[in-house]
């Protein structure tokens, strides 16, 4: 029973829920580029390659980031924070295999393209992101979300191993929508970033201007929903979810604007993550239906 309780004290540093996040993007991507086919093995293997990419580059930032996640309440009960995980060069070790098992897997069972698409969202979050933005510019979920667009672009690649306008026009959605998202979470999480002195957007120019960036930056994501569309590789059933959960989260994002509190930057932080999910069941349905 203890070996079964120290087991499970490294299960968070996996973040699973961003991983399957990042794993049902690739998903959809493998969906909307596959013209609504899903041959079960591919589907499988694809899910297992992402998740691996992705919870090892999330085990590399909490070894990385074991520093900072003592100063900050919400991050202070963490494996390696907390001692449930004491030593720091197995979190380091479990990164880099799991990274390797997800290289080998992509390389031999998917294609080269899908690999290099998998490496690159891995390599942003855990070193252009982590090691290299976090701490020095309030850039860093702008340039470290290109992670989450790499996952997209791997699942197209596993359905046409070529780049091809679908999993690109879905990439751009996935780049806009990152900033919304994670701006909304730092507003509300401002002090604690000030505390641990991360250069997120509030912290640098406040909370109301960051909110006026947040509705700047969902009219763009907005703009580039609808580009599926537009190209024809989406129909009608997309756009209507595209534009109605659109207008939704730009609704939220004026109630920031007017009122930039903690419990307003939580909806629409919360608000973010329900535009996401209805904008990729839109995809799965309208690419399975017509």
């Amino acid at each position: 029973m203890e070996r079964i309780a120290s087991l499970k004290g490294y299960i968070p540093l996996f973040k699973m829920r961003i991983g399957f996040l990042i794993t049902f993007s690739a998903i959809v991507a493998f969906i909307a580029t596959g013209e609504g086919k899903l041959p079960a093995d591919r589907l499988l293997i694809l899910s297992l390659a992402t998740l691996m990419a992705s919870i090892s580059s999330a085990t590399f930032n909490h070894y990385f980031d074991r520093d900072i996640d003592m100063v900050m309440g919400r991050t202070r009960g963490r494996p390696l924070p907390a001692g449930s995980v004491t030593n720091p060069r197995i979190v380091l070790a479990i990164a880099i295999v799991l990274f390797l098992l997800s290289m080998v897997t992509a390389l031999l069972l998917l294609n080269p393209l899908v690999a290099l698409h998998l490496f690159l969202g891995a390599f942003v979050y855990a070193i252009v992101y982590t090691v290299w933005l976090k701490r020095r510019t309030w850039l860093n979920i702008v340039i470290g979300g290109l992670a989450g667009s790499f996952a997209i672009l791997a699942g197209g690649a596993s359905a046409r191993p070529e780049i091809c306008l679908p999993p690109v026009l879905l990439a751009i959605i996935m780049f806009f929508w990152t900033p919304s998202h994670f701006w909304s979470f730092s507003i509300y999480y401002r002090d604690e970033y000030e505390r641990a002195r991360i250069p997120m957007l509030p912290v640098i120019i406040g909370e109301g201007k960051t909110a006026l960036y947040v509705l700047l930056n969902t009219v763009a994501l907005f703009i580039s929903s609808l580009l599926p569309f537009f190209f024809g590789i989406l129909g009608w059933i997309y756009l209507g979810g595209a534009v109605g959960v659109g207008l939704f989260f730009i609704y939220r994002n004026i109630q920031l604007l007017r009122d930039p509190s903690r419990p307003v930057a939580w909806k629409n932080f919360k608000a973010s993550m329900v535009y996401l999910s209805i904008l990729f069941v839109s995809v799965i349905v309208d690419s399975i239906l017509l």
